[in-house]
Formats: structure tokens, sequence, C-alpha cells
């Protein structure tokens, strides 16, 4: 069995589903399969440096980078394109990564021209908060190219069990359930805080509130700008780490939220963060809030339960399974709300540790990158001997 991922770019400007695609493939390649990724060295303001056109062997995986024109998300790579038109046929099946991307759409033409079945993994695009946003250019697209494309495919990658409603709601047939993970091992033990505390020297010795997530409009850094504010009248001693790259140039709103709520003195923009500095920002923190509008299956809040953080997220961060085991604050998507269960943990400390260690325990039990490459290669040997797809409960 061989398998090709697809992704219009893999750089970590871009968030979560960079993360989420370079770890799904080197735990399917561990496990023993083929498989190759092709993407591009697109990177927000900068490209990525490395090789193009030529194979990059990775642990288990191969990677190969291609040259691309594009404008924020917006992403065109003529030699990729061609690449795939001449080498699809190597491959059993391809897997393809998010939606609403031209490079993706021309793929999907490319691998029914080949006869070549092809997954489908929307990222979160499909859910009603991202078809909304910018709705009429969605629209025309996703009736021309992205309803029809994915309706032929053989497969659709939910990673949440609200995504799979919304897939479902949207009268598409082969849906799987599959949710991201962790890597164990990244989490035990955790990290040494003081590497944060060094490049961020105001931040040591308060209760720090860790927002891990991209600088975009579909965050909610509107919602937590007022809840933040809040919470710091209260708790004078709080403090808001915004960590996460700005690569549609919204920062400059972003912390006019903070301005205007009166706090953005006691909140630190860091930017980009990633390696042994992200894990330190996890270890150093007390509390950790997703206040979203819109997500997929959200890596960071992962990495926060695993860190033992008591978490608060919102409903659209489609993690109801986290309410049900007390792993985390599950909120409507509002000031208030936010506020709240905020609030809360931090005038319960000891209740607020105790659902983080449950947390931890949780994540660790069932949200790995060994179980997600389990059940996807699952997935691939159905399509591929055109068997019935499995159903998993996540």
């Amino acid at each position: 069995m061989k398998i090709l991922f697809i992704a219009p770019y893999i750089g970590a400007t871009y968030g979560g589903t960079s993360k989420i695609v370079t770890e799904l493939v080197e735990a399917i390649g561990c496990l023993g399969v083929s498989v190759d990724l092709v993407t591009t060295h697109a990177n927000g303001s900068k490209n990525l440096d490395v090789p193009l056109n030529e194979w990059i062997h990775q642990k288990c995986y191969r990677v190969q980078y291609f040259d691309c024109w594009y404008r924020d998300d917006f992403i065109i790579a003529p030699s990729l394109i061609s690449w795939l038109f001449k080498n699809v046929n190597n491959y059993d099946i391809v897997h393809s990564q998010t939606v609403f991307a031209p490079m993706i759409s021309v793929a999907h033409s490319i691998c029914k021209y080949f006869q070549i079945p092809y997954i489908v993994t929307p990222h979160g695009m499909l859910e009603p908060w991202a078809l909304s946003y910018k709705a009429w250019k969605k629209r025309i697209y996703y009736k021309v190219f992205e309803n029809p494309a994915i309706q032929n495919s053989s497969a659709i990658q939910a990673t949440s069990s609200f995504e799979l409603n919304n897939i479902n709601s949207l009268k598409f047939q082969n849906t799987v359930f599959v949710p991201n993970g962790i890597r164990r091992q990244e989490f035990e033990p955790l990290s040494n805080p003081e590497i944060f505390y060094q490049q961020f020297p105001e931040t040591r010795g308060k209760t720090l509130i860790l927002f891990l997530g991209r600088i975009d409009p579909k965050k909610g850094l509107d919602l937590l700008a007022p809840a933040f504010a809040k919470v710091y009248n209260q708790f004078p001693h709080t403090h808001l780490v915004v960590a996460g790259p700005d690569n549609i140039g919204f920062m400059d709103k972003a912390q006019n939220y903070f301005l205007q709520a009166d706090c953005l003195d006691a909140v630190t923009f860091t930017g980009m963060v990633s390696g042994a500095l992200k894990y330190a920002a996890l270890a150093a923190a007390n509390l950790y809030v997703a206040p979203s509008y819109s997500e997929g299956f959200s890596i960071s809040i992962l990495e926060g339960m695993a860190s033992g953080l008591p978490c608060i997220i919102t409903t659209a961060c489609n993690f109801p399974e986290a309410a049900k085991a007390e792993a985390a604050h599950v909120v409507e998507i509002n000031v208030n709300a936010i506020a709240n269960a905020l609030i809360e943990c931090l005038s319960n400390p000891q209740q607020a540790t105790e659902m983080g260690d449950r947390a931890r325990k949780f994540i660790f039990q069932n949200y790995t990158w060994d179980r997600a490459a389990d059940k996807l290669i699952q997935v691939y040997k159905s399509v591929i001997d055109k068997k019935p797809l499995p159903e998993f409960l996540g």
C-alpha cells in the first residue's frame, strides 16, 4: 500500500493544520505503510528554506516541496500540479488536506482523471462559521468546484463528532470519524518553564492564561479581550499570553480589542512559538483558553489538556467528549461564559487542578497519533479493497 498526502502548506505560520499533517504522515509511516507528502514552500511572509523538487527523507516518510505563488493562504503551485499529473499513478490512494484551495481542487480532478481514489480532510473548513466567513466567494467556489470534488471522494475524514454531523448535514456520503492526537512522549515529563520566562520576563511570577493559536478572526480574540478584562479586574495578578502567528495581517485589530477593553498592559503577544519554547509556554501556564467561533479539531487544545492545564473552550471547538469526561470547561460562545469559567477556575484552584489531571489522563488514553494512524490505515485498506468504510466511535 502506497499513500500520497498532498497539502498546500506545512509551514508553521499556518498553525495547527501544518502540525497535524506532518505528525499524521509520520505516524502512518512508522506503522509500516509507505507514505509520501507533497507540499509547497509557502510560510506566510517568508518561504521555507528547503530544497525544492527533490525527496527529503524524514522519520518514516518522504516529503517533497515545490515552488509556489501565494497571498496569505491562497496558494498556486504549477510545478506541484505538473508533478502530480506525472506521478499520481504510482500511488494506491491520495489523501488531500483542507478544502477551498485551488491546488487541492486541481489535485482532485487529476485523481478523478487517473481513477485514483482520494480521501478529503476539510480541517474544519466545512463548519458553519467557516462557510459563512466571506460567504459570497465560498458559495460560488463550493458549488462549482468543492461540492462535486468532495462528492466524488472515497472518504471524508471528520476529526470531531460535531464536524462529522455538520459534514453529514451537507448531504455528503462516506464520512469517517478519526480525531487528531498528540505524541505522549512530548508531555512526559512536562517541560521547564524557565525558557519561556527568560524570553518573556514580564510573565514571571504571574498567573498565566494561555491562548495558543493563530491570530485570526475565527479564534475569538474579540470575545477574549472583554472576558479577560473582567478576569483581570477581579484577579490583578493574572496575565494573558497570546501565542501564535499572524499570517493574514490581523494583529493590529486583535491588539486593539484588548486596548479597547483596557487590559492591553496585562497581555503579552509572543508571535509564533514552536518547539521547546511552545512546550515551555504550556509548562508556564496556569490556565488554557480557546474562545473560538469555529474549529476542526484543535491540536493546541489537546496539547493544553495533555499538559494538565485546566482548559476553557467554546462549544465551537467541537469537543463535547471533554465536557462529558469532566476534563474541560466547554462553554457557550460569548464573553460572559468565557469570563465566568476563567473566574471559576481561579476561584477554585484545587478543583481546577483536579480537572487538569483528568484532562491529561483523558488525552493520553484516547487521543494519540498512533491511534489516529491505525484508524486511517483501516480506512485506506477499505477504500483500496472496495469494502465498506469502518465505523469508528472516536
